[in-house]
């Protein structure tokens, strides 16, 4: 597999098109009877495996999990050395350049695997650190109604949840909305989780802070963000019973067993 260059903050001009192969996805059938799927991104350097065996010891047997794994790619962050990830980072910072390309890769992987659900079925998107990033990209990307390249987004999403993570392209997000009443409509209805850990060193608690307040102030009404005290870059059974929890709600959930 051949790889061109990744291109950094090239605002003016198209990139050249790179084409990057997504990897294995692993899937958790519902133990119950089938109410919804969701599709869960993994962070950077990880894989779908890991996440798809804790997804698994959830008490949601309601739910069908998808759990993808993203592209090798060049990593500007790290010198260009490669790793699985949803798109390019040159740093976390408020004024790095968002990889629309990947991004718009990406989010379209995920409406791709959710293609083939049922049409009775509630769809959502959730992930960790660089997928919660993806996840909550693809929230706006069904809220506007298109990708960030301007082609439609066809996907019904019902919910996304976002743990660690921050929301890429939030200073155009208003932008977007402003003035396409159908986008302003989906907004106000469409749930998002955000949670994310005060000691986070690797993705700042203040991302996911202004990510919320982003959401919040873009007209999305149905926002919860949950801090924790003392959690790092990394997930415990407190806020996974909390996206449990949320997930239920939101999407309805009765949690009988066929």
């Amino acid at each position: 597999m051949s790889f061109s260059a990744p291109s950094i903050g090239s605002s003016g001009g198209r990139s050249a098109l790179k084409a990057f192969e997504f990897g294995r996805t692993h899937v958790v059938r519902p133990k119950g009877k089938h109410q919804a799927t969701v599709v869960w991104l993994h962070g950077l350097g990880d894989n779908g495996s890991s996440w798809s065996q804790l997804l698994e010891t959830l008490a949601l047997p309601n739910v069908k999990w998808i759990c993808p794994t993203a592209p090798t790619r060049p990593i500007s962050a790290f010198g260009g050395f490669p790793s699985t990830a949803w798109f390019d980072v040159e740093d976390l910072s408020e004024d790095a350049p968002d990889d629309l390309e990947g991004l718009d890769a990406s989010a379209a992987h995920v409406v791709n695997l959710l293609s083939t659900e049922p049409a009775d079925i509630k769809l959502g998107v959730g992930g960790f650190s660089m997928g919660a990033a993806t996840a909550l990209y693809s929230a706006t990307c069904f809220t506007v109604g298109k990708y960030g390249n301007g082609n439609p987004y066809p996907a019904n999403l019902s919910a996304a949840v976002g743990l660690s993570g921050w929301l890429p392209c939030a200073k155009t997000l208003s932008n977007q909305l402003q003035g396409v009443d159908e986008a302003t409509r989906r907004a106000q209805s469409f749930p998002v989780l955000l949670c994310h850990g005060k000691g986070d060193d690797v993705v700042s608690f203040k991302f996911g802070e202004k990510s919320s307040k982003c959401f919040s102030s873009t007209g999305f009404q149905d926002v919860s963000f949950k801090a924790y005290n003392g959690l790092g870059h990394y997930t415990i059974p407190e806020e996974m019973d909390e996206v449990c929890a949320w997930l239920r709600y939101k999407l309805g959930l009765d949690g009988t067993s066929a």
